[in-house]
């Protein structure tokens, strides 16, 4: 393994996904964060909010947060998201949440894919992000 890069795994998110897929919640590289896709899993892999946009999203940014406060930053770390949508109408839900989560001088930048399934029928949501640790 290379001595510059850490596997992030909070303790928040469920152990089991992530070992049967070959993934790490984060690695960080450096000063850099880059974070998996995440999506509405709870501690214990249950899927928060079936069927419900809003919830499914505040669940998939309290996933990123605790990603990134186990590598030692804050949200306001994050400076690129990629939101994966099964319904691009759902997009104006995503953005008020992210106007919830992001409230720093500087927002990520952010870009919204459509795509026809995420891994599971239940997820309508995911969202990966790099963040800058440095100084």
């Amino acid at each position: 393994m290379n001595q510059k890069q850490q596997a992030i795994m909070p303790a928040q998110l469920p152990p089991g996904p992530a070992e049967r897929t070959m993934y790490s919640y984060g690695v960080r590289a450096g000063d850099f964060l880059h974070i998996s896709g995440m999506v509405a899993f709870d501690q214990e892999a249950n899927i928060v909010g079936i069927d419900d946009i809003e919830a499914q999203t505040d669940q998939v940014f309290q996933n990123l947060q605790a990603v990134v406060e186990e590598a030692g930053g804050f949200l306001e770390n994050i400076i690129s998201t990629t939101t994966y949508l099964v319904d691009v109408t759902d997009a104006p839900v995503v953005n008020i949440a992210r106007g919830r989560y992001f409230t720093g001088k500087v927002l990520p930048t952010h870009t919204v894919v459509g795509v026809a399934a995420l891994a599971r029928p239940e997820f309508l949501v995911e969202i990966s992000a790099v963040a800058y640790l440095g100084a």
